[in-house]
């Protein structure tokens, strides 16, 4: 099969279905080369026509203290008092510098991902 751009939503439907079809292909062989090439290609169509938004900073961090087994008063230590906390998770006090710096460091939430409006 002969590699062409994918332009639109035929063009992506035609590559995924092809892809199927050598999924299993060998790498170093014609259709492991296939394979790897459409791959890049389909990806690229998907993110440029379904980008994933970062996530809400609150659910971003409501998340990760599930992950790591935290409550909100294990977070009191970055965040200052218990009820600075849950302000914060209640969404009526926004996140200051001093706690985004903290968040980041104890959860490993991307700065970006804290600094956006909620």
């Amino acid at each position: 099969m002969t590699i062409k751009p994918i332009r639109n939503e035929n063009d992506y439907q035609r590559a995924l279905a092809r892809l199927e079809q050598i999924f299993d292909a060998r790498r170093g062989t014609k259709e492991g080369d296939e394979l790897e090439v459409l791959s890049i290609l389909v990806d690229a169509y998907e993110q440029a026509r379904f980008p994933i938004g970062m996530p809400d900073p609150i659910e971003a961090i409501k998340y990760r203290m599930e992950q790591m087994g935290m409550r909100q008063k294990d977070l009191a230590e970055a965040m200052g008092f218990k009820s600075r906390v849950s302000e914060v998770l209640n969404r009526k006090r926004k996140l200051t510098l001093e706690m985004i710096r903290k968040l980041n460091e104890v959860l490993r939430i991307p700065t970006e991902v804290l600094v956006q409006k909620y």
